[in-house]
């Protein structure tokens, strides 16, 4: 059940470096962050899979030293668009109209998101489409813990820093994210056998009637 390997899952401290993820498990996870729904269909993001060591070593450099990025066998980095354009838009759309077939309502919708997206501030749409790439990463979480996958999501570190590592501005991408994957080491990780505590449901869901 989902909610069984939710509570299974932590922000995993230590990781096993002697331990890789089979690839069939991350293909998986990879697939639900695609499959994550984003605002107008638009998949403002993209993911790299980072499992070149000497890559790792360097943003683990920029990220607080945190050791999982090196310890987990896969580093996820989510780059969101660094901004909405006419021509990314209709990529998109193009796609979807090729497989679906001509339909006018989609194409109206089309011309609604190209007279307004474009326009707005890039800051504003950069942090628009950072916001799709949070919604995946839920689901990457929770795809990782079906898996029996330990994952840490990752803020803490220098965005400009790791776009300059992996080449990211010059794709018109900015780092959002980070999430290592891996198995923890229980043995050494401090956190593992701690109780999962969470804010009491009448201080965190109100239902309104």
């Amino acid at each position: 059940m989902l909610l069984e390997t939710l509570r299974w899952r932590y922000a995993t401290k230590k990781m096993d470096p002697s331990k890789a993820v089979p690839e069939e498990k991350v293909e998986r996870i990879l697939e639900a962050i695609t499959l994550a729904p984003t605002s107008s269909g638009l998949q403002p993001f993209e993911v790299l899979v980072v499992t070149n060591p000497e890559v790792r070593e360097k943003i683990k450099a920029i990220a607080w030293n945190q050791a999982q990025v090196t310890e987990g066998s896969h580093l996820l980095v989510f780059a969101a668009w660094d901004n909405y354009t006419a021509e990314r838009i209709n990529r998109v759309y193009d796609q979807i109209t090729a497989e679906r077939g001509p339909n006018e309502g989609l194409e109206n919708y089309r011309q609604r998101l190209l007279a307004g997206y474009p326009q707005r501030d890039a800051q504003v749409n950069f942090e628009h489409a950072a916001r799709q790439a949070y919604i995946a990463l839920g689901l990457a979480l929770a795809a990782a813990a079906e898996e029996g996958v330990d994952s840490t999501p990752m803020e803490g570190f220098d965005p400009a820093a790791l776009d300059e590592i992996l080449g990211l501005r010059a794709r018109g991408l900015r780092s959002v994210l980070i999430l290592p994957l891996g198995y923890r080491e229980a043995d050494k990780d401090w956190l593992v056998n701690m109780k999962k505590v969470r804010r009491p449901r009448a201080e965190f869901i109100t239902e309104v009637k």
